[in-house]
């Protein structure tokens, strides 16, 4: 019998005590439990809570609520947690993950889902997965294992898990395209915002904002005057785009993605958001991505929309050369420009440390070539994990096997697709999704030649969103795919 089944049974049974004491025992927890909230944290804390209680239970209603909880938290609050201790500092994304499979154990024990999908992408992330675990415990010969790291480690392999639990409850296109305009809608939300406080700090009040975003700091954000971001941390240099990205290449990188997702609906004839709305959603979310000052992601989503204009929409090389010529043009971008240019030259001192860390990373993986040094630390006093590409980062985690299990399921992932794109142009409405989904994957490797995000301990969110778009894409293949099947049969 099933959670809600049981509770359906106890409140409208026909012995009116039974109803009666089970009314009287959850009102009475509630009770508990806001009067403790308002004793101990506040009216704003208290209110947060419950809200957060009610959520909880239209979760286990509802997977799809699960879903949009994991999503709002990745693009809105990714670094809030709980204002409380359990042992360890919980997450809000660490509690709406933890919501969304125990929905997935529930709806497998009570017989919801009899089939498991692995997909031809399921054994290369396993191995993966467990090449991650063998140089995670490898790595502990060497260095020792705190609390900070194991938990990590284990969101990190939450996040992994994640796709296995996207492709087998992500089944139908009703519930693929209601999930990326969540996306969609909430990474939009972190532009606007991101946009709204740039401009305030910028022309009105820095103090206000700082204020503002200081506010985060009951939910474990930073505060004071470093929540607001320059380039190289200077304030005569220029401000910063962040958002609640706390960093502003983190805002970068999701910005990065989901502009991959977007772009390709301007060209869906029943794009996944009105025409009307979808213009002015992607414009503010290329403006805040501009502001973030993130080279490594606007060379992400540019590679990315250059890739899907060659193979696919040819118009949008339109949209892409009108932006390079504002950019070039418009004096309010030289800096950015110049920003761009001076990376290119290697003569900004960012650039110049990204060049020093690429180098001790190498030093790093010569020394420890096969399975890497672990996740913990590493072994030489002159040596540190740690740099700004995500493909030697996990050679220095996981050794060159390690990076090798990666490559070769991001090299399942892109053979599926060359091999399925013919079948996805012959369904127009699924096609510009499963484009956008490929694209936003396509940003997110080119960003990681020069950011280290979707596979770093300290950015689960980030990890978290890298599975989800992977697993969503691999759902909408195996959509295309069903469908050239049935069409093939009949």
């Amino acid at each position: 019998m099933s959670t809600n089944d049981l509770l359906y049974r106890i409140f409208t049974s026909r012995h009116r005590w039974l109803t009666a004491l089970a009314t009287l025992a959850l009102c009475a927890a509630l009770a508990l439990a806001t009067g403790y909230l308002l004793a101990e944290f506040g009216p704003i804390i208290a209110g947060a809570g419950l809200a957060a209680l009610f959520l909880g239970l239209w979760m286990l209603r509802d997977v799809e609520v699960a879903y949009w909880a994991v999503i709002g938290v990745v693009c809105l609050l990714p670094f809030a947690s709980f204002p409380f201790e359990i042992g360890f500092t919980p997450t809000l994304l660490d509690a709406a993950l933890g919501a969304l499979f125990l929905i997935w154990a529930l709806q497998i024990a009570t017989g919801a889902q009899r089939e498991f999908v692995g997909t031809p992408l399921g054994l290369p992330i396993a191995v993966f997965a467990l090449l991650a675990v063998g140089s995670f415990v490898f790595g502990l010969a060497h260095a020792p294992l705190t609390s900070y790291v194991l938990r990590h480690f284990a969101e990190i392999l939450l996040s992994v898990a994640l796709f296995f639990l996207v492709v087998n409850t992500v089944r139908d296109g009703g519930r693929l395209r209601r999930l990326v305009r969540a996306l969609l809608l909430c990474a939009f939300a972190a532009a606007a915002l991101g946009v709204a406080l740039y401009v305030i700090a910028d022309r009105i009040s820095d103090e206000f904002v700082i204020r503002a975003l200081s506010a985060l700091g009951r939910l474990g954000y930073p505060t004071g005057p470093g929540v607001l971001r320059y380039i190289r941390d200077d304030p005569q240099l220029p401000m910063r785009a962040t958002s609640t990205s706390v960093d502003p290449n983190v805002l970068g990188s999701l910005l990065n993605l989901t502009l991959g997702i977007g772009v390709p609906q301007l060209f869906a004839q029943r794009p996944l958001i009105r025409r009307r709305y979808l213009v002015p959603m992607l414009g503010t979310m290329a403006l805040c991505l501009g502001l973030t000052i993130s080279r490594g992601s606007l060379v992400g989503v540019g590679v990315a929309l250059a890739v899907v204009a060659t193979l696919r929409y040819r118009k949008l090389w339109l949209l892409l050369l009108l932006a390079l010529a504002l950019l070039l043009v418009l004096p309010q971008t030289q800096d950015l420009v110049a920003h761009f240019v001076a990376g290119l030259r290697g003569e900004d001192l960012a650039t110049q440390m990204r060049f020093g860390e690429y180098k001790d990373a190498l030093i790093l993986i010569g020394r420890y070539p096969w399975l890497g040094v672990g996740f913990a630390g590493s072994p030489d006093i002159d040596t540190y994990i740690g740099v700004a590409n995500v493909y030697l980062l996990i050679a220095e985690e996981m050794g060159l096997v390690g990076l090798t299990g990666f490559l070769v399921v991001m090299g399942v992932f892109f053979t599926r697709f060359w091999r399925t794109r013919a079948l996805a142009a012959a369904d127009a409405e699924l096609e510009p999704l499963w484009w956008g989904l490929h694209a936003g994957i396509v940003g997110a490797l080119v960003g990681g030649v020069f950011d280290h995000y979707f596979f770093n301990l300290d950015f689960h969110h980030s990890v978290t969103l890298f599975w989800l778009v992977v697993g969503l894409a691999t759902a909408a293949t195996e959509m295309v795919r069903g469908k050239g099947r049935d069409e093939s049969a009949s």
